[in-house]
């Protein structure tokens, strides 16, 4: 098994890679970071790494590198690209057929009902607002979403949760957590009561595992806390 973690800083830099190889390159996004281009015309992560590439390698020409999946802009956390078409496909396999584990670590208001349980709700997303509803009974146009979560522990009234959604909805784990009560720090979209001071908030996508699509042995990758906003209060924590 491989398993890699490297230290990062918050900063504008280059984002930490956690893992490369000819198929695959794992890197650690920093929170405030696009993924893919938007209207705000910010450089995305998927350019930044092209040129990366680009200059490694020596590569003439344009680079390929295919978005795998997506993480929201003030989410940090393992993001995984795909260097050729093929593991692009293989990896798009993967995570459809929820052949990837995804563990996520986020910092909560308001201790949870219980130590350790499952949300299941109905996501109906409103693409004009960007925002989700989570609704406790089957709707209309609304998406089955599901997840575990386990308390960690807890901080001057702040707690940490170790998530792991098993469905793939549009802010699902943060709707669904502040639909438990616990809004994850600084997301004022779904009820905390107030930003972070850089804007973002405190969802880190902690770890990955699955099976490599071309070499076939199995890779987990973790991906080292922020040095921000309360992140250095549970550094001590194990994935």
């Amino acid at each position: 098994m491989f398993v890699f973690t490297c230290l990062m800083k918050h900063a504008q830099s280059l984002p930490a890679v956690l893992y490369e190889d000819n198929h695959l390159l794992i890197v650690n996004k920093p929170a405030g970071r696009l993924v893919q281009g938007d209207r705000t015309g910010d450089e995305p992560l998927v350019e930044t790494f092209k040129n990366y590439l680009k200059e490694k390698y020596h590569k003439p020409g344009a680079v390929f590198l295919g978005v795998v999946h997506r993480l929201d802009r003030p989410v940090s956390g393992v993001l995984v690209f795909a260097r050729t078409s093929k593991a692009l496909d293989r990896m798009n396999k993967l995570f459809s057929s929820r052949a990837v584990q995804k563990i996520y670590w986020a910092v909560v208001a308001h201790k949870p009902p219980a130590e350790a349980a499952t949300l299941v709700h109905w996501l109906k997303k409103d693409t004009a607002k960007n925002t989700t509803t989570a609704y406790e009974q089957e709707r209309d146009h609304a998406k089955r979403a599901e997840l575990q979560y386990t308390l960690l522990g807890s901080q001057k009234n702040l707690y940490l949760l170790e998530v792991a959604p098993l469905t793939g909805r549009p802010h699902q784990i943060r709707v669904q957590l502040a639909t438990m009560g616990c809004p994850i720090q600084g997301d004022i979209k779904y009820g905390f009561a107030h930003p972070n001071a850089d804007g973002n908030i405190s969802l880190h996508a902690r770890k990955l595992h699955f099976i490599h699509p071309v070499k076939k042995e199995p890779i987990s990758v973790v991906a080292p806390l922020p040095a921000y906003e309360s992140w250095p209060m549970f550094a001590n924590f194990q994935p």
